[in-house]
């Protein structure tokens, strides 16, 4: 049935995403989502907007937003793109950025949405191991290359790369755009942001699905120097000018204006992942150090598997990758207290019975 299709389409091995499960009394710890409501002045923003203005098209530049997300970072307009989610802003910067007859760096343990993006865009790429304990190592990613891609912190490891690794790549790589992608960075990293001035081959993407609780709004921005803002605007204004609606917009400028809420709920969830994370490792667990929302961890005496099909027939999702080096990994997402309790006590229950 896909003679139809496009060759590129039918060599594609598309993202597949985290369950979205419709029995709602699961324990979904699964895709990364904040456990607590998005900020009050989100809600309210999106309801004022939700009025008879949205039988008109929104403001294809984001001007407001931008405004607020230059006033927030401390810089200008013209160095921030603002996309609908940081997925779509990722993909605008692997067309905007990358040539094919150049090759690309990223780790080979990392989000794999970017190996996706590479191969639709038909861009080479060379995938960095990362060392015996999940680090990137810098040497690698000052090879020759056509562009590099860093999640910090790095999916699913939860590990975060100092700002002065950070600098090392960029000073290493003049000729060369790097990407660093923030989606977990308020959860324990230092932002690239304060960079940006210094580096014009520096991208910075962030997202308000994680830290805001605005997975559901998809929206995501990146942070650069004039002239790679210009050429995402370029690529997107080329087969869509609307990408984000009304309420969206509304929605992340009452998120971003209230940062009290932002620094209080990341300071719970890290206090929980930390607290969790201790809890695991006196179960025998050997847990990654994480910068992020979710903890990486593994046992030495039960399989990964084993655990991922108990704790979903205890109604309790987390993820798991059938890949070198990390099968007997799960990443875990970190919920409420009452949720992580839940779940270590499934595992201990488990444990005994393996």
């Amino acid at each position: 049935m896909k003679e139809l299709w496009s060759k590129r389409a039918r060599e594609l091995t598309p993202y597949v995403p985290g369950e979205q499960p419709r029995q709602e009394q699961l324990i979904k710890l699964n895709t990364n989502e904040n456990p607590y409501p998005p900020s009050a002045m989100a809600l309210a923003a999106i309801r004022e907007a939700a009025n008879d203005t949205l039988r008109l098209y929104p403001d294809p530049e984001c001007r407001s937003l931008r405004e607020v997300l230059a006033e927030t970072y401390g810089l200008n307009t013209d160095q921030i793109f603002v996309g609908n989610g940081s997925d779509e802003v990722l993909a605008l910067c692997f067309q905007a950025f990358f040539d094919p007859e150049r090759t690309i760096l990223f780790p080979d343990i990392t989000y794999s949405f970017y190996t996706v993006y590479a191969d639709l865009y038909g861009l080479k790429y060379r995938q960095i191991p990362l060392d015996q304990h999940f680090a990137v190592p810098l040497a690698p990613f000052l090879e020759q290359n056509g562009g590099v891609v860093i999640a910090n912190p790095n999916a699913p490891t939860g590990l975060a790369l100092s700002l002065s690794g950070i600098q090392a790549v960029l000073e290493g790589n003049p000729a060369s755009v790097v990407v660093v992608d923030e989606a977990y960075v308020d959860f324990g990293a230092r932002s690239a942001i304060e960079l940006v001035d210094r580096y014009p081959n520096l991208v910075v993407v962030q997202t308000l699905s994680k830290s805001r609780a605005l997975a559901g709004l998809r929206v995501g921005f990146a942070f650069a120097h004039q002239n790679l803002i210009a050429a995402l605007n370029s690529v997107k204004n080329s087969f869509n000018s609307y990408t984000l609606d009304r309420l969206a917009l509304a929605g992340a400028e009452g998120a971003l204006r209230d940062r009290q809420y932002l620094q209080a709920t990341a300071a719970k969830i890290c206090h929980t992942r930390d607290s969790t994370a201790e809890r695991l490792k006196a179960m025998g667990f050997q847990v990654i150090d994480s910068s992020a929302n979710f903890l990486f961890a593994s046992h030495p005496h039960t399989a990964a598997k084993t655990l991922l099909d108990g704790l979903r027939q205890k109604g309790i999702l987390v993820r798991w990758w059938d890949k070198p080096r990390i099968s007997n990994y799960l990443r875990i997402t970190i919920g409420t207290d009452q949720e992580m309790d839940a779940l270590c006590h499934a595992l201990a229950q488990l444990l005994e019975q393996s």
